[in-house]
């Protein structure tokens, strides 16, 4: 019989403080000893700092001066802790800190430490890689871990002792041909973080699970074979009900409109209902039921798109087992060649080596291969921009079968729900038509479409790397007449160039790209570049030349544009499409339909309801924000939003600058008022979550905030909104717009401008009613809204839709107040 193996002795140590600076003396010491996966020992002791804490630091731990005045010297207890700790491996969430002060403390007392060190953030970033934050609350809350009283010592230590075990045994749930892998760069761990890996790794055993495959040294995932489909319910209310969700009579409404016109002839139906009645649910769940066409749903953005994947999605899939795929540009996906010859080069940047590590682990979690998986790229973004997907996969790929792009489309083609962004589909119309083919096609917030289209109207291809490729295709070519178009491509795209050098002639005629054209079209492209330009030149009609100096040389660009206003109705397939949005109808002279260029349509508006659980707040006495320079917007907003944060309610400030945004959050640091903003503190979705969680009062947001983006988990809300949602008179598409109206006999500010900002900010104030419970204020603190000409129509906007109130600045926090209580009364009663 052998012996069994006995490992490391880890001390898991927390330390409370004074402080977090070089000055901070210890108040209380918490430490778990453990051994094989078990706990062996605790101690537990308050230190007497000789000093009174801060009331920060008495709120944070829950101890007093009083309690700590009781507690011994750190020298009556240093011997004791020293001798508990001194053969064991030191282990600490944030060991630098907890571990130099510890050792300090323990030299002026004459005990030397020198135990190695593991860190359990860095571990934790490494073997979960795809968390949003590595706080030990977080992780608590993320891992199931028992944090009992955070920030006393001995429930931190009890909780980061858990912690290590999930971390151990997430390790022993890998391949060991990972974990080896992963020892390979070990070393770039800044503490002795690699002594947990081997002692889990010389137990290991040989024996793969079937759930993966080694491919050219990689062990990835298996994709798990898809389940049949369950049948849904032909009510509406019976699948609300098998998703656990409660039926609402507005959303019942529409849904049962969808119905309808699926079986109507046209097939264009555009369906107006207002937001916040859940319109996701109420068009997939009944095209679902009564169709047997699968489905293809574009949103406007990448950020509306995850939020429908990881929450109506993946009801959906959870609960009828529904076949869904969200498909976005390559870059989003991890092309496997790239990493795997990243893995076999030496890179002494540490950053990027945890990178390979991560990228390693989660290798063996992922079946998309999308990047966005991973929260924490921008530690080192430069390996993962390497590391994206280009869209084409050459003949001697090492991961051909396996590349993550390709099973994407695989999937793709025969998934019941396809999901992608307005974006992805007017640039794919053409070279992946298989996207509509036999589909029935939603297009959700249809009225982003026009300004999707509008960025497509005028773009840009950088042309060195355009001739790189093509004198590739040439160089690579066995077939004579493929070198001869790819030669000849090379030269009529190079002849563009010389002509601007030389001749200082910019414009490109239609007829000087004809031939590159035909070139491009008899060629069995490949390589993603060549099909952006073949794409590229088909789509636009006006081309021209720039140049950008860039390192003392200039970069030549073929620019493109559209002339006209984009006839999407002919571009869009010939499919059954549903055009959805709460902002269809933008006038009575002008509506979304015309302008998208359909002709024949059904057009359906669902009325709107108004809530008593949502008022707007007008204010009598704003200064005018608009003749405001920058910096003095910001003062006043600062102001503003400490006078709101009184009342304890959760802020939503929505912007229509980003500049006027990033001065505000300035100022609000320099008073130390803590908020979260975008942009600053992470992407869209990041700091919406963050926001949820309630890790700050305060959310600065823009974008794609005014429409898409739900603010649901909060009960109570204020939302504000410093600036009316206008378009730039100088923006190319309302430009455009406004050309085509005028020339119709329309006045473009009253029939188009004016409907549009309206129907911008019903949007947004959508963004904070999401469900029947929820009640939030939305302060206008746009005083155009007062003083203008228009603004007796947005006053009968505001209040046909909406309960409104008048107020002064100074009245202001106690109506809010006053809002708040009675409403929240109003919903006990019922």
């Amino acid at each position: 019989m052998t012996e069994k193996k006995i490992g490391h002795r880890y001390a898991i140590v927390d330390l409370e403080a004074t402080g977090t600076g070089s000055d901070a003396k210890i108040i209380q010491v918490g430490i778990v000893i453990v051994q094989n996966g078990q706990v062996v020992q605790t101690y537990e002791q308050d230190v007497n700092p000789h000093e009174d804490l801060t009331p920060q630091i008495q709120l944070l731990t829950g101890i007093s001066n009083k309690r700590l005045r009781k507690a011994p010297d750190f020298s009556q207890v240093a011997e004791e802790i020293y001798r508990l700790i001194e053969d064991a491996v030191f282990v600490a969430h944030n060991v630098k800190f907890d571990g130099n002060l510890l050792a300090e403390n323990l030299f002026f007392e004459g005990f030397d430490l020198h135990t190695p060190r593991v860190d359990t953030v860095e571990l934790a970033q490494l073997f979960f890689p795809t968390l949003e934050k590595y706080s030990l609350s977080h992780l608590a809350e993320d891992l199931d871990l028992d944090l009992e009283q955070a920030h006393t010592a001995i429930s931190d230590a009890m909780a980061t002792a858990q912690l290590l075990f999930k971390i151990q045994a997430k390790i022993a749930s890998l391949p060991k041909q990972t974990v080896s892998q992963i020892l390979d760069f070990a070393d770039h761990l800044i503490f002795e973080s690699r002594l947990v890996i081997e002692e889990v790794y010389a137990g290991m055993s040989e024996y793969c699970s079937d759930a993966y495959q080694n491919v050219q040294g990689l062990m990835l995932k298996k994709e798990l074979p898809q389940e049949e489909m369950r049948l849904l319910a032909q009510d509406f209310s019976e699948n609300l009900a098998l998703l656990g969700l409660d039926e609402r009579a507005p959303q019942k409404a529409f849904a049962s409109l969808v119905e309808e016109r699926l079986e109507d002839d046209k097939k264009v139906h555009f369906i107006q209902a207002q937001a916040g009645i859940g319109k996701t649910y109420g068009y997939l769940l009944p095209l679902l039921a009564a169709s047997q066409e699968p489905l293809l749903v574009s949103v406007p953005s990448l950020v509306l798109q995850q939020q429908i994947m990881e929450k109506e999605g993946k009801s959906l899939v959870d609960g009828f087992g529904l076949s869904i795929q969200s498909l976005k540009s390559s870059r989003h996906f991890l092309k496997l060649d790239t990493f795997w010859q990243t893995l076999q080069r030496d890179d002494p940047n540490r950053l990027l080596n945890r990178h390979k590590m991560q990228i390693l682990v989660w290798l063996c979690e992922t079946e998309t291969g999308d990047l966005d998986e991973f929260k924490l790229k921008m530690r080192y973004q430069p390996y993962f921009d390497e590391l994206q997907h280009d869209g084409s996969l050459g003949a001697q790929s090492l991961f051909a079968d396996w590349d993550f792009w390709r099973r994407l489309h695989r999937r793709a083609r025969t998934c019941q729900l396809l999901l992608t962004n307005h974006a992805y589909l007017l640039h794919h119309l053409k070279d992946q038509a298989y996207l509509t083919e036999n589909r029935i096609l939603v297009i959700d917030e249809a009225q982003k479409l026009l300004l999707t289209a509008e960025s497509l109207a005028s773009q840009s291809l950088p042309i060195q790397p355009l001739l790189q490729q093509l004198q590739s295709g040439k160089d690579k070519s066995e077939n004579l007449l493929e070198q001869r178009l790819y030669e000849s491509s090379f030269f009529e795209l190079q002849q563009l160039v010389l002509n601007y050098q030389y001749q200082g002639q910019s414009e490109v005629a239609s007829q000087d790209l004809e031939q590159l054209r035909q070139n491009l079209q008899e060629l069995d492209m490949q390589e993603n570049r060549l099909l952006d330009l073949s794409w590229f030149l088909d789509f636009y009609d006006h081309f021209w030349i720039e140049d950008e100096p860039a390192d003392g040389e200039s970069r030549y660009h073929l620019r493109a544009s559209q002339l006209d206003l984009l006839d999407l109705a002919s571009l869009l397939p010939q499919t059954k499409t549903f055009c959805i949005s709460a902002t269809l109808s933008i006038s009575k002279r002008v509506n979304l339909a015309d302008l998208l260029g359909f002709q024949d349509f059904t057009m359906d508006e669902l009325p709107s309801q108004r809530s008593q659980q949502q008022e707007i707040f007008l204010l009598e006495d704003l200064p005018d924000l608009v003749e405001m320079d920058l910096a003095e917007q910001a003062v006043f907003l600062a102001d503003f939003v400490q006078d709101c944060l009184v009342l304890a309610q959760p802020i939503l400030l929505l912007f229509t600058s980003k500049a006027l945004l990033a001065a505000l959050s300035n100022l609000l640091d320099e008073k130390g008022l803590g908020h979260l903003a975008q942009y600053r503190d992470g992407s869209e979705m990041v700091v919406k979550k963050r926001f949820e969680r309630g890790e700050s009062q305060l959310l600065l947001a823009t974008g794609a905030f005014w429409e898409g983006v739900d603010f649901s988990s909060q009960e109570q809300i204020i939302q504000v909104i410093p600036r009316l949602p206008f378009d730039n008179p100088r923006d190319s598409l309302v430009k455009k717009i406004n050309h085509v109206l005028r020339e119709e006999g329309k006045q473009p500010f009253y029939d188009y401008n004016l409907p549009v900002m309206l129907l911008k900010l019903k949007q947004a104030i959508g963004r904070t009613k999401r469900h029947d419970g929820q009640v939030s204020a939305v302060i206008l603190l746009d005083n155009r809204c007062q003083n203008k000409r228009y603004s007796r129509q947005i006053k009968r906007f505001l209040k046909d839709e909406y309960q409104v109130s008048h107020s002064s600045l100074t009245d202001l926090p106690e109506k809010l107040a006053e809002f708040f209580c009675k409403t929240q009364l109003n919903n006990h009663r019922k």
